[in-house]
């Protein structure tokens, strides 16, 4: 019940404080649902602007501006990378190609938008998620899952799988 209370308490925050320009906690948010009438897990990532330009800045040594005016089509491509590295999912054993759809911005988030093809089913799952934590060493990078109706919760804080999770 506490691990609950927590993600909720977390997300809370997070929505609260996307307002604002300042935050003094690293927290994203992921949502993973798996849709069996469409096939496909759905992804959904957001992720607070300044800590996503500032890691994808030190992955690729270089000034990005996501969610900015001087914002360009690299910038973009670049957060298609760090995505790919920093975000994995293994379905029955196998790694799954996450495909990215599109991003959006709200207020200082970045909201990135994933999916997986070809899930016919499900039967274990594992998930590999340090994206900002090179960045931060306080980075919270929240997971919540929907996988047949049964809905769980993860907080990553470490460069570490969830163990396969049985369905």
């Amino acid at each position: 019940m506490s691990k609950k209370i927590t993600v909720i308490a977390a997300l809370i925050l997070f929505l609260g404080l996307s307002a604002f320009n300042y935050h003094k906690f690293y927290v994203s948010i992921y949502q993973i649902d798996f849709v069996p009438e469409k096939k496909r897990i759905e992804i959904t990532a957001r992720i607070f602007m300044d800590d996503l330009n500032l890691a994808l800045e030190q992955e690729f040594k270089t000034k990005i501006n996501l969610g900015e005016i001087s914002e360009t089509s690299q910038d973009e491509l670049f957060l298609k990378k760090y995505v790919k590295k920093h975000l994995r999912i293994f379905v029955d054993g196998r790694e799954k190609s996450i495909l990215f759809l599109s991003k959006e911005i709200e207020n200082n988030v970045v909201i990135i938008y994933l999916k997986i093809n070809d899930v016919k089913k499900i039967k274990t799952i594992k998930i590999h998620n340090n994206a900002l934590l090179e960045v931060y060493e306080d980075q919270q990078n929240i997971i919540q899952t929907n996988f047949l109706k049964k809905k769980r919760n993860y907080i990553f804080t470490g460069d570490y799988f969830v163990e396969a999770i049985t369905l």
